[in-house]
């Protein structure tokens, strides 16, 4: 399916903020200047706009032309499951090593949040993650076991577990997120490059089918000073939640 073209003119602005291309305090490129560009009408590139300052990319309007307020990058909730979707929307390569895939007896925690009981047999798996080759997140995952025994015939470290799953008819649809903080244990200061006892934005999630039965729960952690975390929201609509990214240079 083709793109948009305010989705491309978008995605490229992005892209070039991230970078630092175009860097805080810096003007964007006018109207008349994007659909030159672009060969574009005004429609597509204000709509490109409109985004990027709902984002909070951008600031400006009302006469003012438009400047770089954050190098941020955010993504709509429909995507925060899956971290290589993600990443690939932000126009970086996402990556990823697998340190263990192991079947083991759930803990009464796990028990509880996978509807099992304590001892049930469970997949683990741990993986870091890596934003253009820069460490950012450790995945600490837990699966049913009818689910993580697929996970045996899959090369965890060539992509998306999400999208093998749901290649394979496994059912993800609804999650539930908590955010907190965390230090650092000793396995996240290895993989992560970090001390002992530093901050770390920690996302648990519960993924379930349709049928509310539980399929998943993990214990992300990502580095603060490149990922954070909004929430944005409006009276006349479900709040809306997303995943930042800041440039490691």
């Amino acid at each position: 399916m083709d793109v948009p073209l305010h989705e491309q003119i978008a995605a490229d602005l992005r892209r070039r903020i991230s970078s630092g291309e175009l860097p805080v305090g810096a003007a964007v490129p006018s109207e008349s200047q994007l659909c030159t560009q672009w060969n574009a009408s005004r429609g597509p590139v204000r709509q490109a706009l409109t985004a990027l300052r709902a984002e909070g990319m951008i600031g400006g309007g009302r006469g003012k032309p438009p400047v770089v307020r954050r190098q941020a990058l955010s993504q709509p909730f429909e995507t925060f499951l899956s971290f290589s979707r993600w990443v690939h929307g932000l126009g970086r390569t996402p990556g990823q090593r697998t340190l263990e895939v192991a079947r083991r007896p759930a803990t009464a925690e796990l028990a509880d949040e996978l509807d099992l009981d304590e001892g049930d047999p469970v997949v683990q798996v741990l993986r870091l993650r890596f934003i253009d080759e820069t460490p950012t997140m450790i995945e600490r995952t837990t699966f049913v076991e009818p689910v993580g025994r697929l996970l045996y015939d899959y090369d965890c470290d060539s992509g998306s577990i999400y999208a093998y799953l749901g290649e394979q008819g496994v059912d993800m649809s609804n999650a539930r997120h908590l955010m907190d903080a965390v230090a650092a244990d000793a396995t996240d200061s290895e993989l992560l490059g970090i001390d002992v006892g530093s901050p770390l934005l920690r996302e648990r999630r519960r993924a379930t089918g349709l049928d509310g039965r539980p399929v998943e729960y993990s214990d992300d952690r990502y580095r603060p000073d490149l990922v954070s975390f909004a929430i944005e929201n409006s009276q006349r609509a479900q709040p809306a939640f997303a995943r930042n990214w800041r440039s490691a240079s």
